[in-house]
């Protein structure tokens, strides 16, 4: 198991969830990709509201069900490994936004 511990980098990914990218959802493939690439871990959220460049708010109400609902993909690892993929991050994307910022890892590891 890696030790992330300290000072590190978060990533956190904001995209809607009927993006795409060979036929199957951007957010399964960038999930895919983060695993693949040795990502200490990631999560995806799917939000109930929200709104982009366009200005278009997209809600989970029962009448729009069908809505572009607001997708963040979170993910914590070093400097180094998140430079490096950045790069591959950014040839998927098709709109969004990709954010870094730093973060201090106070606790991770598996359970008892």
């Amino acid at each position: 198991m890696r030790r992330i511990e300290g000072e590190q980098i978060l990533v956190r990914i904001y995209l809607g969830e009927s993006k795409r990218v060979h036929h199957q959802p951007l957010h399964r493939q960038l999930l895919e990709l983060l695993r693949a690439e040795g990502l200490a871990g990631a999560t995806v959220l799917k939000g109930w509201a929200g709104y982009g460049q366009d200005g278009v708010l997209h809600t989970a109400t029962i009448e729009s069900l069908a809505a572009d609902l607001p997708i963040v993909i979170e993910t914590v690892d070093t400097l180094q490994h998140v430079e490096e993929l950045l790069g591959k991050i950014d040839a998927m994307m098709t709109g969004g936004l990709v954010m870094t910022e730093r973060a201090r890892v106070v606790r991770y590891r598996p359970g008892a």
